[in-house]
């Protein structure tokens, strides 16, 4: 395949490290442009002064007009769950907090409650169907989450849920274990006894039968405290997953400082960062995952990007995605809200939703940037007057096409 006479090609780099600071400002593009795929990969580029003349192509695409960027890598979802949770939604709108409403025996453990009810093969298909639009809305690689589970059976089912997905989807998938996504209701006033259970029976076992890559602990006061929380990640080491964490979305109380000590590869969500987190953040190599589509749905605060991208930190854009408090898969409205509500550039937000996203899933290999070798997951947009009008239109599908493994996957409509 040839797509040739490209407004612009986004994203033309090869990246050893985060982008942050200034960095990430940067958006190399190779403008009036032409791309080569060769069976799922990227062949070739360059400039239309360059441009093949060969006429054998398998295809060819004319992107007059158009931009090419590579597809988001989002590194943060909860994409397996039963049923959707809008009724929480009207709490809201009432004037219920997400705390209250956890508080009440909902969010998370409404999920858990519906999910535990629901056949594996009933999960599969409705996560298999979500991950078929995210993917039609320019996403090329993903992380899943377990989480709503809570219990060994259920946590197990869920992860082979992901497993599964991983063996059909066309895109890469890392599988994270969140059995401490919160305390499961018998547990609420014991909770050493479910830390042990996380810690030796539910991490040896998913690590035994290889169902996941990382490890995940949503550390707040509604969940896990810092002190939980580090023997969860210890645990997760000691058998080979990694930590991603989840901290700081409503309280400063440890979780960006364990996470640190502890070589965790992401900190994710972010809303209250103080001045001395921000700090530690920017001196650190863990990458700081904001995800602004659960601020905006919750009508709460925004993560303070500007702060962390001035202290240093390594920023990336993710979507959050599950029932609660984020259900969209939506990447291109994640980077809109990056730069209306997070003050990010547009160059920002799309380093951040592309290549920093790559880094938060150690995925740098396959995806994240335009080099010879990447797999050939690419957005090719409407006709635009500019790169900045893919965020400042926020409400318009501007994406015409979306490859995937050098073959055109069919949008979104």
């Amino acid at each position: 395949m040839l797509i040739k006479n490209i407004k612009s090609l986004l994203q033309v780099r090869t990246a050893d490290e985060p982008l942050r600071g200034k960095e990430l400002a940067k958006l190399p593009r190779i403008d009036n442009a032409w791309i080569h795929i060769k069976d799922n990969l990227i062949h070739d580029f360059g400039s239309m002064d360059t441009c093949p003349t060969v006429s054998t192509w398998s295809k060819t695409i004319d992107a007059q007009g158009k931009y090419v960027l590579p597809t988001w890598v989002d590194s943060h979802t909860h994409l397996v769950f039963a049923e959707t949770r809008e009724e929480e939604f009207n709490m809201r709108i009432k004037g219920k907090t997400y705390e209250e409403i956890a508080e009440a025996g909902g969010g998370i453990l409404n999920s858990a409650k519906k999910l535990r009810h629901t056949s594996e093969e009933d999960l599969f298909e409705s996560a298999r169907e979500r991950l078929k639009h995210c993917i039609s809305m320019g996403t090329g690689a993903i992380e899943i989450k377990s989480g709503y589970g809570l219990d060994p059976a259920s946590e197990m089912k869920m992860l082979r849920v992901i497993k599964e997905l991983k063996n059909v989807s066309p895109i890469p998938i890392k599988a994270t274990f969140l059995g401490a996504h919160t305390y499961p209701e018998q547990f609420r006033n014991d909770h050493k006894t479910y830390v042990h259970q996380i810690v030796y029976d539910m991490i040896p076992q998913i690590a035994k039968e290889g169902l996941a890559d990382y490890i995940d602990v949503f550390c707040e006061r509604v969940a896990f405290s810092a002190e939980e929380s580090q023997k969860i990640v210890e645990a997760g080491r000691e058998h080979g997953l990694r930590a991603k964490v989840h901290t700081n979305q409503f309280n400063s109380m440890g979780g960006i400082e364990m996470a640190i000590k502890e070589g965790a590869l992401s900190v994710d969500h972010l809303e209250v960062v103080n001045d001395a987190e921000a700090e530690l953040l920017g001196k650190s190599d863990i990458i700081s995952t904001l995800l602004p589509s659960a601020p905006f749905f919750l009508n709460d605060h925004y993560q303070p990007a500007r702060k962390l991208i001035d202290a240093g930190a390594a920023v990336a854009l993710a979507s959050d995605y599950n029932p609660g408090s984020s259900p969209s898969g939506n990447m291109n409205f994640v980077v809109a809200l990056a730069c209306i509500k997070l003050g990010m550039t547009p160059e920002e937000a799309i380093n951040a939703a592309t290549i920093n996203g790559a880094f938060a899933l150690e995925m740098t290999n396959k995806v994240g940037e335009i080099e010879a070798g990447k797999l050939a997951n690419l957005i090719i947009t409407e006709e635009m007057p500019s790169m900045t009008y893919l965020p400042y239109s926020f409400g318009e599908n501007n994406i015409e096409q979306v490859i995937i493994n050098g073959k055109e996957h069919q949008h979104a409509p």
